[in-house]
């Protein structure tokens, strides 16, 4: 059958056995990307920034498109982003109580008796027997979920915007997951409302002033405490319990299983004392028996003490049954092969290999 004939003006048909072109240098993947610019700006600026900046290399790398079509892609993509950034704001001010107290005092100047009476004409630059403009109040949406707080905000009339509150220059990706901590109100050159909200992560306490430290609590000293007391004050302090590991103090100690071991006590801990406790930290606690006192010495911080083991077996004298039994081991848990027995005195006689005829120790 033949080939339909070409239509005028059209790019000719690859040549046969040509490589297909990927899907991403299409025509209509171009124009997808174009119009996923405003799409993504809408969630994040910055994300539709990048998308902007892929579109537009798309756009003029290895097109064939005629100049003309990719100069009005180039144009359209670019006044799509701009549509979708929020104004400026202009002259804003902050809606705190603070603010608008010393403003007060600022315009009433040093002498009481010059200052303009409240709610005067003189006070606010308005002609005598003119009515006052009352400026519409901003609702306080601190304490609020970031995303609950611009869904409000904008149902309010106001353009809203967000940003870090901390020192860090974190971008903001998930607003469920942040909480607000500040706010700034103001007005756009196009006389519209504008809001814009500082933010920390939701268990971050917020920051005394936006763009300070966030003031993460200290690491306490428990040391000497019960393994139960300290699991208690870290909950207090905002440390998850499966935030909390457990460890022995005695390299060749062991712990019992899960909650025989909450009257062991603190040794050490990590982080040390005075440490930041942030919301991504995880907390080691070194624990000892109550039978044993804390290691003392070089081994004290790095776990590397052990407790006395007469019999090498490696298990600790303070719970092993035969604490001066060297024929026993954790390999030979029932004694030595054909040994006889260190305490007991009594030759082998167990078919077994072992010269106590039973197990009497942990490693069973």
């Amino acid at each position: 059958m033949p080939s339909p004939a070409p239509v005028p003006g059209s790019p000719p048909p690859p040549p046969a056995g040509t490589p297909r072109t990927p899907w991403w240098r299409t025509g209509w993947a171009r124009v997808g990307f174009v119009l996923a610019v405003p799409a993504l700006g809408v969630l994040n600026a910055f994300l539709g920034f990048l998308m902007l900046v892929f579109a537009l290399v798309l756009l003029w790398w290895g097109n064939v498109w005629r100049k003309r079509w990719k100069a009005t892609a180039t144009v359209a993509a670019v006044i799509l982003f701009g549509a979708i950034l929020p104004p400026a704001p202009r002259g804003g001010t902050s809606d705190t109580a603070a603010e608008a107290d010393a403003k007060a005092r600022n315009a009433g100047g040093p002498g009481g008796s010059s200052a303009p009476a409240p709610g005067s004409a003189a006070e606010d630059g308005r002609k005598p027997g003119t009515k006052r403009k009352v400026a519409p109040k901003v609702p306080d949406y601190r304490g609020m979920r970031l995303d609950e707080a611009r869904r409000k905000a904008q149902a309010d009339g106001f353009t809203v915007g967000d940003h870090n509150a901390s020192d860090q220059d974190d971008a903001i990706w998930m607003r469920s997951n942040w909480t607000v901590c500040f706010q700034r109100a103001g007005t756009s050159s196009s006389s519209t409302r504008t809001i814009g909200f500082g933010a920390v992560p939701t268990d971050a306490p917020c920051p005394e002033r936006d763009g300070e430290a966030i003031p993460w609590p200290p690491m306490p000293d428990l040391v000497g405490a019960t393994w139960k007391a300290a699991q208690k004050e870290l909950v207090a302090l905002g440390v998850r319990p499966d935030r909390t590991y457990a460890d022995t103090a005695y390299a060749n100690d062991q712990l019992p299983d899960e909650g025989e071991y909450d009257e062991w006590q603190v040794c050490t801990h990590d982080p040390a004392r005075k440490q930041p406790v942030t919301n991504t930290t995880w907390v080691t606690l070194r624990l000892s028996a109550p039978d044993n006192d804390c290691p003392a010495g070089a081994g004290r911080d790095d776990g590397s003490a052990e407790l006395p083991d007469r019999d090498d077996d490696g298990d600790p004298d303070y719970h092993d049954p035969f604490p001066g039994d060297r024929n026993r081991n954790s390999t030979f848990p029932d004694g030595l092969s054909g040994s006889s027995g260190g305490s007991g005195g009594s030759s082998s006689s167990s078919s077994g290999g072992g010269g106590w005829g039973g197990c009497r120790s942990r490693w069973c």
